[in-house]
């Protein structure tokens, strides 16, 4: 060796280098990513499988570097804060504000009784009403959702899953009944109903029947809704329910080849579909790992699609939204989230994000105030306008360090895709309860290692401080259950019963045959039928799923 050469990295190629934390005599420290990929000292080209290659270039395949040639600086990524609470028009009037504020897009939350498919005055909805998001029972509660809100200069996100076909017809309705046709109506709907068997549980419908749901949407926005993303396939809610990194990409893909199996199973042609198909990823809070993860995940679905013979390049193009992690808010110091939701912000945009919600940093408390909402939303307009973050195209692009860990969460990913092709794929490996067991697995693993303080978090296990003055926090009043109630029971009272009843006997009578299920269900959104009524009907053919014990 040269003894010229500097001791720091004689020291490192020699394997001697101490870390610069200090040691504790308990025990060694750990340098691991969140997910737990162990990290060297420092990175360089040896340590990067595909640096002889070179890196190719954003808008290439396989698009690791981004799907746009330009980027951001041809257009920023969507700002799309997720809103909803209590009542249609509480929520517009928070759509508003955000849209005032900057917000570029809408994104809508559900409350758990419109996620499960009751309507506000079932037995299953008391106490739930307008809690985790906005009550909506019929196309009425739609048209008030986006009251003054011109649909076709804006694209709507829906959180919404088994019953994503139904409010979906009630957005394209409330649209009609702006003057605005479905061939102007841009957005997505979430629609991924496989990760609800696994992470997240707002499933009705059994698997089979699930995905009949899904595949006749794709056929049926092809010609009534072309620029909606039909799904949004989601690795957010496997992430915040404890898997790593690796495991978000690898089970996300595995749902989402399971889509593009099961409509081609249907007869449609994987590039017919196949560009309408977006995605959904977690911002967790380490940095480098996370910006990685959704390169990794970009140049493995390029790989895949085109191995199920995609030919069309938008067809293997990732296109993904990213929300900062709700897990990792902390009622603890809960102003400290805001350097948390931050930084997990800006790893979605060095990452190539084409929309992003950033939470509010009473989250971990409470539904987020008007307050802390454009708190969160200022946290992106700063990353855009004043960091340089979106100046270039993949800006980290090139590091040893994030090459490194792009091609490690490629391969960790690539193991369980095989494990879980082994199985069958994605619907046999659910059944079988593999995906559940890993996730499981690693999720009491991080808590461990937070309850040991292998893992510290800031305000929860070091640095706690004296109780602090309570936050002002958003409430949901108890008699906007009892408001809600009545306006469904009014509307059941007015509308024309025999036209319902004709349009939910059609619903059932098309669920029995293989024809699509979307044209009779929009024909009973538009007699004014409940989407609970609608609902039932699916359930008195399918039934509804009850998980087996997979532990």
């Amino acid at each position: 060796m040269d003894e010229g050469q500097p001791r720091a990295r004689r020291a490192w190629e020699e394997g001697t280098l101490e870390p610069w934390r200090s040691r504790t005599p308990e025990r060694e420290p750990e340098f691991s990513t969140l997910s737990g990929i162990d990290l060297p000292v420092v990175s360089d080209r040896g340590d990067w499988r595909s640096g002889d290659d070179g890196l190719g270039y954003p808008g290439e395949y396989p698009f690791t570097r981004g799907i746009f040639p330009t980027m951001y600086r041809g257009r920023l990524w969507t700002m799309r804060q997720y809103a909803g609470f209590g009542t249609a028009e509480e929520t517009n009037a928070r759509f508003r504000f955000l849209l005032a504020q900057g917000q570029t897009g809408l994104s809508v939350a559900f409350d758990l009784p419109t996620q499960m498919g009751y309507d506000s005055d079932h037995p299953m909805s008391q106490g739930e009403v307008g809690k985790v998001g906005v009550a909506i029972d019929s196309v009425v509660d739609i048209e008030r959702l986006f009251q003054d809100i011109p649909l076709d200069q804006v694209t709507t996100s829906m959180t919404i899953n088994a019953p994503a076909s139904i409010l979906l017809l009630m957005y394209a309705e409330a649209g009609r009944r702006q003057g605005v046709s479905g061939d102007r109506l841009g957005g997505t709907i979430q629609n991924d109903i496989l990760k609800e068997y696994t992470a997240r549980g707002t499933y009705i419908l059994p698997p089979e029947a699930s995905l009949r749901l899904v595949t006749d949407t794709f056929r049926y926005c092809r010609e009534e809704l072309p620029r909606f993303h039909t799904i949004s396939i989601s690795g957010y809610h496997i992430r915040e329910a404890g898997a790593t990194a690796p495991q978000e990409v690898a089970f996300t893909l595995a749902n989402a080849l399971a889509y593009v199996d099961a409509a081609v199973a249907a007869g449609l042609k994987i590039d017919q579909f196949a560009p309408r198909l977006s995605f959904f990823f977690n911002a967790q809070s380490d940095l480098f790992e996370e910006t990685a993860k959704f390169r990794a995940a970009r140049r493995l679905w390029a790989r895949l699609m085109r191995e199920r013979g995609a030919r069309d390049p938008r067809s293997m193009m990732l296109r993904f939204h990213a929300q900062t992690a709700g897990s990792a808010l902390t009622a603890q110091q809960p102003q400290v989230n805001i350097a948390r939701v931050t930084l997990q912000a800006l790893a979605a945009v060095l990452g190539g994000a084409q929309s992003l919600h950033t939470n509010g940093y009473d989250e971990a408390l409470a539904l987020p105030t008007e307050a802390s909402a454009l708190l969160a939303l200022r946290s992106q307009q700063v990353i855009a306008y004043e960091t340089g973050a979106a100046d270039i195209a993949d800006p980290l692009g090139g590091s040893y360090h994030v090459e490194r860990l792009t091609d490690q969460v490629e391969q960790e990913a690539e193991h369980y895709l095989a494990e879980i092709a082994a199985l069958g794929g994605a619907v046999a490996a659910i059944e079988q309860g593999y995906v559940q067991r890993k996730i499981q697995d690693s999720a009491y693993r991080f808590q461990m290692d937070v309850e040991q303080q292998r893992r510290k978090v800031v305000g929860v296990n070091i640095l706690q401080t004296e109780p602090e003055e309570p936050l002002p926090l958003q409430r949901i009043p108890p008699e906007l259950e009892v408001n809600q109630c009545r306006r469904v029971a009014a509307l059941r009272e007015h509308r024309d019963r025999s036209t319902v009843q004709r349009a939910l006997d059609a619903v059932e009578r098309t669920a029995r045959g293989t024809e699509n299920l979307l044209p009779p269900l929009r024909e009973a959104i538009v007699a004014q039928a409940t989407l609970g009524e609608m609902v039932k009907r699916l359930t008195d053919v399918f039934g509804r799923y009850r998980p087996k014990d997979v532990l």
